[in-house]
């Protein structure tokens, strides 16, 4: 009998050790006082500092879905401006993804941390590869995980993309709104739909009726979303630039097109492409022991000269 992803998925936690407990820190950095979570630190082996997307969220999005990592190395987490723990910046509804890539440098400074390695999902893909382009320094390796496109081309084509994934009321629950609301950065709006289309992420939808995304919103992470489709970007000058040695990993099942995947790691100059069948917007969950082999052995890798 074939395993079914959630067989696949309760057999890999329970070959896990107990996520570490996590020290909470607050870090003051570029005037505002940020929630930072660190995993025990690991001798000789570069901490690993995960950023999180959904833009609403905090560092829960991505904890303990990714503790694997933390058996080897200290994995740190953070809540991004105006989301979770951490304090809204003045002026919020000025607020760009530019921001939050500079907030990634800056924390890494006020931890004192001199190099670290780097791991972005969904937007936090996003500003990964833009605070990696800011940190050449500081960044060793960086992974994306079905990370946004270098260009927002893929945008317009997602909610067709999430209706023709789901079906009954998954389906009309996002039917029922329209995304072009989402180019006004109303915190409630952005929540409800983020909370409709997040079924349409997973490759397996009757596995992925045991998860939720939390219920936040955020006014700051809401203004950023609103920003960036209203306006559009283009990130390729940015991401040419980054020297860091990358992973850019893409469930092939994504509504994130896995082209987006393959465009990036044509342009970031040392970038090597993983596209995992059989696992949709999350493959540390669908695909997990496949997923988390391969980054933690492209992590362990020692570059030349550290």
């Amino acid at each position: 009998m074939n395993e079914t992803t959630r067989q696949r998925f309760e057999s890999f936690r329970k070959s896990l050790p107990r996520p570490p407990r996590l020290e909470r820190r607050t870090i003051r950095a570029r005037g505002l006082n940020f929630a930072v979570w660190l995993s025990p630190e690991v001798a000789g082996t570069p901490p690993l500092v995960c950023v999180n997307g959904g833009m609403l969220y905090s560092h829960a999005l991505l904890w303990p879905a990714l503790s694997p990592l933390a058996i080897n190395r200290q994995v740190i987490l953070y809540d991004q401006r105006g989301r979770g723990a951490t304090e809204a910046p003045p002026a919020l509804r000025n607020s760009r993804i530019e921001y939050d890539a500079g907030d990634v440098v800056a924390i890494r400074e006020a931890l004192g941390i001199s190099r670290w390695d780097m791991l972005g999902h969904s937007w936090g893909g996003g500003i990964a590869m833009l605070a990696a382009e800011r940190d050449a320094t500081g960044i060793r390796r960086l992974v994306t995980v079905n990370a946004v496109g270098a260009t927002h081309d893929w945008v317009a084509s997602l909610h067709a993309n999430a209706l023709a994934r789901l079906e009954g009321s998954d389906r009309a629950a996002l039917a029922a709104l329209d995304p072009y609301t989402l180019h006004a950065d109303d915190p409630a709006t952005h929540a409800e739909y983020s909370r409709a289309i997040y079924p349409a992420y997973f490759a397996d939808r009757e596995f992925g009726r045991g998860f939720a995304p939390p219920r936040e919103a955020s006014a700051t992470g809401a203004a950023v979303a609103a920003r960036l489709r209203r306006d559009g970007y283009d990130w390729r000058e940015q991401i040419e630039k980054i020297s860091a040695t990358t992973l850019i990993v893409h469930g092939t099942q994504d509504i994130l097109p896995p082209r987006l995947a393959t465009e990036a790691a044509s342009i970031i100059p040392r970038a090597t492409l993983l596209c995992i069948d059989g696992a949709g917007h999350m493959p540390f969950w669908e695909q997990p022991e496949l997923f988390f082999r391969a980054v933690i052995e492209f992590l362990d890798n020692k570059d030349r000269g550290t």
